[in-house]
């Protein structure tokens, strides 16, 4: 592959077509052209609709640059494909290998936020070309970028990811591939904790919101920001988090595992701690 550009790459996909994956597309449109895989007609066609209000939401973003399609083979020649599907890590490793055999000479990444690289990487056969890229939603407007580049990854790819990183205009740190990296590491207590409150203090979800964002500063309170994560994905980082770690304060509590199984997953679905 080519030297490393101003941007790191010059022909990006991504892989998804949910808030994060439309995110990272639109955040990458700011640079110039970029495709996005969606898994159905259907998702294509909400795709197409989301990236146009995210775009017109985002200075220097641009629609037009960005294709939707549903063949994988559309990917083929590009250089790097950012994979941003559910955070499951059977799905994730099916998605990455086949990547691997449409674009043999691209550079893969994923947004994982809990699932190990190394480990995923080594699974979908790319452990040598294959790094963490873990944005935050939403990705326009979220500063940081946990970048976690593995020992297996050639040290050009590396490069190229910190060359990315810059051009997207984030801040970058680099972690290690542990569970959760660092965000969630201490992020995700802390909301779990916000849970565990309710039944013991018998307060109301508007009530402990109020404390933190009122009283800590916080821009959102916690019980609404777990409404805005999704209920289900943070059961799975929690659970994905307690088993890499042992501490109890990384296990999702009942409540909020009760919650999915109900259904209530938060604002996708309508209701969780708020009904939306």
């Amino acid at each position: 592959m080519a030297d490393v550009h101003e941007h790191g790459y010059e022909a990006p996909a991504v892989a998804g077509s949910g808030a994060i994956a439309l995110g990272v597309a639109a955040s990458v449109s700011i640079l110039g052209p970029v495709r996005v895989l969606a898994r159905s007609d259907g998702s294509a066609w909400r795709a197409e609709e989301r990236v146009e209000r995210l775009c017109a939401k985002t200075d220097g973003a641009d629609a037009s640059r960005i294709k939707v399609t549903t063949s994988p083979n559309d990917l083929e020649g590009c250089d790097l494909v950012v994979e941003a599907i559910v955070e499951d890590a059977d799905a994730k490793a099916s998605m990455l290998a086949g990547l691997r055999e449409i674009c043999p000479d691209a550079d893969l990444a994923t947004t994982t936020s809990s699932l190990g690289i190394a480990e995923l990487g080594e699974r979908a056969g790319i452990a040598d070309r294959f790094y963490g890229l873990h944005v935050f939603n939403p990705v326009p407007r979220m500063e940081l970028i946990e970048l976690c580049l593995p020992a297996t990854l050639a040290p050009e790819i590396g490069a190229r990811a910190r060359a990315f990183c810059s051009a997207l205009r984030k801040h970058v740190v680099e972690v290690p591939d542990e569970a959760g990296f660092v965000v969630n590491r201490l992020l995700f207590p802390y909301l779990f904790d916000a849970v565990r409150l309710l039944d013991e203090l018998g307060l109301d979800p508007i009530e402990v919101d109020a404390c933190m964002s009122k009283g800590a500063g916080q821009p959102m309170g916690p019980l609404q920001l777990l409404d805005f994560v999704g209920l289900d994905v943070s059961v799975a980082i929690g659970e994905k988090l307690h088993a890499a770690s042992g501490k109890e304060g990384h296990a999702p509590p009942q409540r909020l595992v009760s919650m999915v199984a109900a259904g209530k997953l938060g604002r996708k679905s309508g209701e969780g701690f708020y009904e939306y």
